[in-house]
């Protein structure tokens, strides 16, 4: 067996491998370039089957306490409690992940996950008050595993300062939305064919099965931050460092932007989801709400891979202020469909249209916050923002609800539109942030944590 030391080197090694790979062949990154790097496939594909699950747990919870209590505001809003439990709990499993290693941290949560969730399943289906429904959905959705940032920590380490950072982010996402795909059409059919708790408990056996499987994958996770901080080193919260030395993720201004910005696509996702349910209800047709919520999936993935495919020209910056404006409008095309037209082909149309838009404003937050945030905090960050996307979910699924419950299901659609234009408000007066001059990491680079990029 190696010594630790031995372990660290060679991950090092590994590490500055892909990167001179990467640089080597720069000029012209794409995806048969990016899954040609060193030790991908070992990390991808047990990552593929590990992240089902994310897209899983709050459709499931919906449908579950739905059924229960005949309610989708209630519903709505014990999904939120998971969702919010996820967003606010899990960057502290992200942090400790980057000082301890990823296997570290998700094999103990997976266990965690399935009796959580077990737990969860049990208040529902023995009819227990409400109010134990939210007390179970806090640790359901606090312990649920977050595979996503630790595949897109990996590719950091391996990636960084290589333009094949853009094209990893597509690939990513294009991951993410098949599972968004793939995720709500099979927690739907479970819950409505087989059982109404069959979707959760689906999600908690991939979620021990998969986690355990990726976090098996130790010689590609990035190598674990120092336990404690430099001596004779304070806060330096200006370069991505926190009060107590340690890199810290929201310290960067440019971070937190981004949070913001996945907050507002996320009540697009939650809001989207109950919305769907509660209109195909409304239409004598629920099994049809797997199905339209895939076609709003599929818009997100396909526009994903173009995203990925395109050799853009102008910095994520520029891009991300262009496409959110766009997120918006098609947002407020949806809305106002929902309220004059409720046909379920335009609103399919238009979802697709939606999904569309999300995707190039979702791969850019993520290539953006690469150089904003140090190294040593890169699972944090990106789990601080699928955790944006969570609480951001979770908040439309509440919202949506209630406007299903007391003004009809069109009215819920209105969610996903105040949910991004107050986002992009908070894009556009704090945008110099996306900058890294001014989100804090450009003097940061004198300490080792980046190569030199280009600055928009």
């Amino acid at each position: 067996m190696e010594s630790p030391a031995t372990e660290t080197d060679t991950a090092r090694t590994d590490e500055n491998t892909g990167n001179r790979r990467s640089e080597r062949s720069s000029g012209r990154p794409g995806y048969g370039q990016l899954l040609r790097t060193e030790g991908a496939w070992s990390f991808l594909l047990p990552g593929f089957l590990a992240r089902q699950p994310y897209a899983m747990l709050t459709i499931s919870i919906i449908l579950l306490v739905q059924h229960t209590t005949g309610s989708f505001g209630r519903a709505g809003a014990v999904s939120a409690t998971a969702g919010i439990a996820m967003a606010l709990l899990a960057p502290q499993s992200g942090r400790l992940a980057d000082r301890f290693g990823q296997g570290a941290v998700l094999v103990p949560q997976a266990f965690l996950h399935v009796l959580t969730v077990g737990a969860m399943i049990a208040a529902a289906l023995l009819d227990a008050p409400l109010w134990a429904l939210f007390v179970a959905a806090v640790p359901a959705g606090a312990t649920a595993p977050q595979i996503s940032p630790m595949v897109r920590a990996r590719w950091a380490a391996r990636l960084q300062g290589s333009p094949l950072m853009t094209t990893a982010a597509a690939f990513e996402s294009v991951t993410d939305e098949f599972t968004f795909v793939v995720g709500p059409v099979l927690a739907t059919a479970l819950c409505t064919g087989v059982h109404p708790a069959a979707g959760l408990a689906a999600e908690a056996a991939i979620s021990l099965v998969g986690g355990l499987v990726f976090a098996a994958q130790r010689r590609t996770q990035p190598v674990p931050s120092a336990a404690g901080r430099p001596a004779g080193r304070g806060a330096d919260t200006a370069h991505g460092h926190g009060a107590d030395g340690r890199p810290s993720a929201l310290a960067a201004p440019g971070a937190r932007v981004l949070v913001a910005a996945l907050l507002g696509i996320g009540t697009v996702f939650g809001g989207m989801q109950v919305s769907l349910t509660a209109f195909t209800e409304a239409i004598g047709r629920p099994g049809a709400n797997g199905l339209m919520y895939g076609v709003f999936a599929a818009g997100n993935m396909l526009a994903a891979v173009a995203v990925g495919a395109v050799r853009w020209k102008r910095g994520p910056q520029t891009r991300l202020l262009t496409a959110y404006p766009a997120l918006v409008a098609a947002a407020a095309l949806v809305a106002l469909a929902a309220q004059l037209a409720p046909w379920a082909v335009a609103l399919g149309a238009l979802g697709t249209l939606t999904g569309l838009c999300v995707a190039p404003c979702m791969i850019t937050c993520f290539t953006l916050i690469e150089s904003l945030v140090p190294a040593g905090a890169r699972t944090e960050a990106f789990t601080w923002l699928t955790g944006a996307v969570a609480l951001g979910q979770a908040t439309g699924s509440t919202v949506a609800g209630q406007l299903a419950d007391q003004a009809g299901a069109g009215a819920g659609f209105l969610t996903p539109l105040v949910g991004t234009g107050l986002a992009l408000l908070v894009l556009l007066a704090f945008r110099k942030a996306l900058h890294p001059a001014h989100g804090g990491l450009v003097a940061a680079r004198g300490l080792g944590h980046r190569t030199t990029v280009a600055v928009d």
